[in-house]
């Protein structure tokens, strides 16, 4: 991987700060906002290899460390002179954001096909996102909401969700086999692991941490199947793992970002290739160019939901709202 030309990270940061921490973590905004007019810190981080430089690991990799969560001076200051210990610890990272709110904005599409359905995630980290069926689910649209639960009752983990009326999901799916695929898989039991995927949460979001408390415990007590490889190597064979005459939907959720343009262009020539397979995609509007393409306009800043690279809906980064795009 190459490195960032520091007019790079400076622009890296000041949208950071402007297109996806402004109005959700008053922190974030003021370090990435700092970060892009100090020239010191700039080169320590155009100095880190390609996606080691985004501002959600370099901030996670100082407050795990124990960086003050506070003003930008009292936070550079405290980069300075722990950068010798901040500098292995993203390059040993990554932001394995394990998000379960996302399932809020895949439930539209999973509660409408066919089941029983065996999931796989691309880039599952821990796996929390292959729980959809075990969270309850409340759906705000024109003043109302609508609830949903397990069968068995309220789930300790409750999403919220701003949604259009008609795209509001009527059920749950059933799901008899959840398989994950990550470079570095997590153990939900693992407390190292845990206290990592705590940090990359913003330092603001408590509703959001308590509730990775919660799904992590659902996956701990019942872990689903992580497999460690990468996504073009391995998808086959973990697919053909999948039970015998269960539909197969194959998922994710802000992972394809990261991945090489190259290799990320094998994978979707993959999925494409896979007729008796949903391919649920997750991602920035301009990561996959056949979806960007059918975009009926830009995303603000929201993330696009598509089936088959067929956009259906643009949510929210963290699944707390969901438009559809065809009514």
């Amino acid at each position: 991987m190459t490195t960032m030309p520091d007019s790079r990270v400076v622009d890296f940061y000041r949208r950071f700060a402007v297109r996806e921490a402004s109005g959700q973590s008053r922190i974030y905004e003021a370090w990435a906002s700092g970060v892009a007019e100090d020239p010191d810190v700039v080169a320590l981080i155009a100095a880190l290899p390609g996606m080691k430089q985004q501002p959600n690991l370099v901030f996670a990799a100082a407050r795990f460390l124990g960086a003050p969560e506070g003003t930008y001076e009292a936070f550079r200051s405290w980069l300075l002179g722990h950068w010798d210990r901040v500098e292995p610890m993203v390059l040993s990272r990554a932001t394995q954001t394990n998000e379960a709110g996302r399932c809020a904005v895949l439930l539209p599409v999973l509660s409408r096909l066919d089941g029983p359905l065996a999931l796989i995630e691309v880039g599952a980290a821990a796996g929390l996102c292959l729980y959809p069926d075990r969270y309850s689910y409340r759906y705000g649209f024109d003043g109302q909401t609508a609830t949903l639960d397990p069968e068995d009752g309220p789930s300790a983990v409750t999403i919220p969700c701003e949604i259009d009326a008609e795209s509001v999901p009527r059920r749950l799916p059933e799901v008899v086999w959840r398989a994950g695929l990550d470079l570095n898989p997590i153990a939900p039991d693992d407390l190292e692991s845990r206290a990592w995927l705590r940090t990359l949460v913003w330092p603001e979001h408590e509703d959001r941490r308590r509730r990775l408390e919660a799904a992590l415990a659902i996956a701990a007590a019942e872990p689903p199947h992580l497999v460690a490889g990468d996504l073009v190597d391995s998808i086959a064979d973990l697919i053909a793992a999948a039970p015998r005459g269960v539909p197969v939907v194959v998922f994710h959720s802000a992972v394809l970002v990261y991945v090489e343009q190259a290799r990320r262009e094998r994978f979707a020539d993959f999925m494409r290739s896979l007729e008796d397979v949903t391919w649920i995609s997750n991602e920035g509007e301009r990561v996959l160019p056949r979806v960007a393409e059918r975009l009926p306009g830009p995303a603000g800043g929201r993330m696009v939901l598509a089936v088959n690279e067929t956009p259906i809906a643009f949510v929210g980064p963290h699944g707390q709202s969901y438009e559809a795009l065809t009514r």
